[in-house]
This record gives C-alpha cells, structure tokens and sequence, in this order.
C-alpha cells in the first residue's frame, strides 16, 4: 500500500521535490526542542574542531529524520554518506563504507534497528575508538588487524527504536526524539513549500491542508502538489479553503487525514470485532496487510489521534472512532 498519497514512507514522488527540503537550521520548522539542542551541541563541537558525537534519531516516519541528518552536515560543513541498515548485510560492506570516510564526515544509517549483529559488532570499535578490527584468515591462523579511521558522525535514524540492541543505543552521545508535528507548524511548511512550488495560498486553504495531514510534513508537501493540481487544471489562481477541501475529499482524504486504508482498519474492528480487542495479527490477517506495516505505518496516527487504543488484549476502537465514522457508540466502554 506504499501508493497510499498519506504514507509517511518515503515514495519516488518524494524524491522528485529535494527543493522542499530545508538545508539549515534556521530553515527548519518544527521540532524545536530537538532543533536547539542541535544548534547547541553543533555549535560546541565547530569551537572545539573535534566531530559531533554520534547521533539517534527516532520516531515516526516522515518527520524529518533524514532531512536533519542533511541539515548537520551542512552546518558542520562536512559531507554526508547515506546508506541504511538493510543494504549493510555483511561485515565487509560496513568496512568498505567506513574506510571511504573522511576526517568529520557523516554517516547517516537509516532502519539502523536493521542491522545485523555481526556488523553491529564491527561498529562497536568504529564507534568508540574510530578503528576496525578486521580477522585475516581462519582457524588457528587467525588474527586481528585494527584499521585506524578519521574521527566521523554517525547519525542513526529509526522508527523502532525498542528495537535497537542496549551496546548500540549506548553508544550514541546524542539521543533524540521526533514527534508529530502541530497544526500551526504544519500551516507554515505547507506555505513555505507553496512559495517553493510557485502555487498561491491563503491562510485557510494552507490550515485546510495541514489539518489533513496527518502531523506529517512529508504528507503535507505531498497534498499540496495534489490541491495545486486540482487549482491548475479548475483555472484557480489561489488555493483557498473551499478549493482545498473539495481537492482533498475527491483524493479520498478525509477531514482528519483518514484514508481508505485508515477507514478499513477501523471498520474491520467494529464490524467483524464488535470494535475490539482484536489482536494486531488478526487484524492483519483480516486487512490482508503485514503485522510491521500495520504497526508501523498505520497504527502511530491513529494512535495519536485518539482513534485507536492499544490493550493487553488487543486493539480496540474508541469512541472518537466510532463518531468520526457516524457509527452508534457501543454499549460498552471502549
């Protein structure tokens, strides 16, 4: 369901607009917190000349992960090697990204929770010590070769991060967590990429977008080059409310940023499940999706939202749901 217009999965229509991106920090909107630590430890690590301690991104996908890993590159003046934690089967692949390394450069891993023990184990030292301890041979002529690297930042993106080993967690200076963004952040993005994008936009049509995006500027930039398309094609020079919200409700996007997948999800727990518990295999099975996709893409908003409550004995819809949906509340509390 990766054609879903609201995934926050990365898609190839994402990669078409780069220009969306910020490339600063002073660019960036949202995330505060996280952004002025940043600035902070950025700051310190450019007065002293040493290398940013290593950093863990977490949350959500289509926050910004990646784009802040671009983002303290660029302010720490060094270039960024990306690759992620899928494409890193072996030892040697992690060895041959690492010797490529120049002194402050940044590596960005993201599914880092993906990486194999074995190449964990071949990071520990990269970590720590800036070296590889590479074994030459087999059996009783065995030995160790240490390879000394450039002093590096390693900036590791998940959104499973439960799913990171304890060393490996450990072994980042600088841990930070990504949440969904606020209506009014998510207004200034959508104009931001409107201007970007040459597309003419009221306050009311931006909030019209931002409210159906889910907290997520990735699905933000993407509705607004969908709305953009219906203005162009009606002959509307200006995106204002009621042009946003037909445009939208004709992509099947609906008030709360629900689509036909979200609406599935919640429909099947209160049909077939009387609207829970339901235990997330089950309802995976049902759906015809994967237990990951569910709890990854799917569940987090609708956990956000307030739709969808999580229980030792399964999923169950809440009464917020069943209003949204038009449905008689249930006699039972959920």
């Amino acid at each position: 369901m990766d054609e879903r217009i609201v995934t926050a999965k990365f898609t190839v229509e994402d990669a078409q607009v780069e220009s969306l991106r910020p490339r600063y920090l002073h660019e960036y909107i949202g995330q505060t917190k996280v952004k002025d630590n940043l600035r902070v430890f950025i700051d310190a690590a450019k007065l002293r000349q040493e290398s940013l301690d290593h950093v863990l991104l977490y949350g959500p996908p289509g926050l910004g992960k990646t784009t802040l890993s671009t983002i303290i590159a660029n302010e720490l003046g060094v270039q960024i090697r990306t690759t992620s934690g899928p494409a890193i089967e072996r030892a040697g692949d992690l060895a041959a990204v690492l010797t490529n390394l120049q002194p402050g450069d940044v590596l960005f891993i993201d599914e880092i929770h993906r990486l194999s023990r074995a190449v964990e184990e071949v990071l520990y030292p990269a970590m720590e010590d800036f070296a590889l301890d590479i074994m030459i041979g087999k059996g009783p002529s065995a030995r160790s070769v240490r390879i000394e690297l450039p002093n590096f930042t390693l900036i590791g993106a998940t959104t499973r991060a439960g799913l990171l080993s304890n060393p490996l967690r450990d072994r980042f200076g600088i841990v930070s967590h990504l949440d969904f963004y606020d209506r009014s952040d998510l207004i200034r993005i959508v104009r931001r990429a409107a201007v970007i994008l040459g597309a003419e936009i009221t306050e009311d049509g931006a909030s019209e977008i931002a409210k159906r995006s889910r907290g997520t500027p990735r699905v933000a930039n993407r509705l607004l080059k969908r709305v953009r398309d219906f203005a162009q094609v009606a002959g509307e020079q200006v995106i204002a409310h009621q042009l946003a919200s037909q445009a939208l409700g004709q992509i099947q996007v609906d008030s709360q940023g629900l689509d036909e997948v979200d609406h599935r999800i919640l429909l099947a727990i209160i049909q077939k499940y009387e609207g829970g518990p339901v235990g997330v295999e089950t309802l995976a099975a049902t759906i015809g999706e994967e237990t990951d996709t569910i709890e990854d893409l799917y569940e987090p908003y609708l956990l956000q939202i307030g739709f969808l409550q999580r229980t030792p004995r399964g999923r169950v819809v809440s009464r917020l749901a069943y209003q949204h949906l038009g449905f008689p509340l249930p006699n039972q509390d959920v």
